[in-house]
């Protein structure tokens, strides 16, 4: 008996080259076969790309990622400032337009007040202008006296003056009257101006609200930005996710590709070769066999030859094909149950009708390497033999 060691591929493929014979001795590891490579290398070359792909994606997401963080807090900053600026702006407007609203009701009553004015002013000439009229009468009497002869020069001189003072009286009353008039006019345009103000602070009010709102938008999106950056993470950990995958595929695929090429799992001769150059196989299909130079023999001696029987006892054993030549051996082991036991069927005895029938143990024998010197070789698993076991 020896270990007979079968030989298949793992892959399925086309036979490119049979590099070995029948019963031609082989070392372990030696090659044996070899498969056409070509698809399996296609799929290193694919998984390769693969690979470098998810690692380009991987770099991409990793450079986003900074990209974005940088941008987002740039951009945060930013907009914060955009908003603290916004928000004092909307407060000094709002100052402008308390400061305008309080200025209408002063030029309003400077209005009034000028209002007012007018009519005094008015009564003030229509007065000037009664005085003035009495005035002038009495100096045209005077004068008509006075060439008359009836009156003294002095009396003329005095109605002239008291028409004189009359009539700058009216003179002043009159401008009193524009006087007032300006004032009138200058607090209108007063009023104007104030409500023009009002006008521009609301306006401002409303522009810096804008702004504000603005930059309330622009915060929003920066920080919308940073969402992109847990994003970009995410896309990073998906791109480890297929990198790692893509190296496990590599690996499986330079694996395939070295299963075309087919080992010696050990040292022996070949046997039962099936393979030929451009045979299709598929996996785990039995190619040869290789039949290694460990012997043993395995004697199935009777239960009652046992009782003496121990591992180390010398063995004489006589192979039927060298009749002429003895092996010396030893007991290596007895096997842990009877051949029967290991029967495709074993015996049952628990029916009632049992026969007494004396059982065979097989005993493993291992021959001496010096005593096979010359036939090793020669010998193969299947030779049939007798042993002698000395007992003593």
């Amino acid at each position: 008996v020896g270990h007979i060691h079968q030989v298949s591929s793992k892959v399925a493929g086309t036979v490119g080259e049979v590099l070995v014979n029948d019963n031609q001795q082989v070392k372990e590891g030696d090659l044996l076969v070899k498969l056409d490579p070509k698809d399996y290398q296609n799929k290193v070359q694919q998984a390769v790309a693969a690979l470098q792909s998810a690692q380009q994606q991987a770099n991409a997401a990793q450079a986003n990622i900074g990209l974005a963080s940088q941008t987002t807090t740039g951009k945060t900053t930013q907009a914060q400032g955009d908003v603290s600026t916004a928000q004092a702006s909307v407060s000094t407007a709002r100052a402008a337009v308390t400061e305008a609203e309080v200025g209408i009701p002063a030029a309003e009553a400077a209005v009034q007040e000028a209002e007012a004015g007018i009519p005094a002013a008015q009564s003030q000439v229509a007065q000037a202008d009664a005085t003035l009229t009495r005035t002038q009468a009495d100096y045209k009497r005077y004068e008509n006296l006075f060439r008359q002869g009836a009156i003294a020069r002095q009396q003329l001189d005095t109605a002239r003056a008291a028409y004189d003072v009359a009539l700058a009286q009216r003179n002043g009353a009159i401008q009193g009257v524009q006087q007032a008039q300006a004032r009138l006019a200058s607090a209108k345009v007063g009023v104007a101006r104030a409500q023009s103000l009002l006008a521009q602070a609301q306006e401002g009010v409303t522009t810096a609200q804008a702004k504000l709102a603005a930059a309330r938008g622009g915060l929003q999106q920066a920080t919308a930005s940073g969402q992109q950056t847990s994003v970009n993470r995410s896309q990073y950990a998906a791109a480890q996710g297929a990198i790692a995958q893509s190296q496990a595929a590599l690996k499986d695929a330079q694996l395939q590709l070295s299963y075309t090429s087919i080992f010696a799992p050990a040292a022996g001769r070949v046997g039962r070769k099936t393979v030929e150059v451009g045979n299709r196989i598929q996996s785990a299909a039995p190619l040869m066999a290789i039949v290694n130079n460990d012997y043993w023999v395995v004697a199935n001696f009777k239960e009652t030859q046992l009782e003496k029987m121990h591992p180390g006892q010398v063995v004489d054993v006589k192979l039927d094909a060298f009749p002429s030549h003895t092996f010396i051996g030893r007991v290596d082991s007895v096997s842990p149950a009877s051949g029967a036991q290991f029967a495709l069927l074993p015996p049952d005895n628990a029916t009632g009708n049992f026969t007494k029938v004396v059982q065979r143990i097989p005993v493993k024998i291992v021959i001496d390497p010096k005593s096979m010197q010359g036939y090793d070789s020669r010998i193969t698993p299947g030779m049939s033999a007798e042993v002698t076991v000395e007992v003593k």
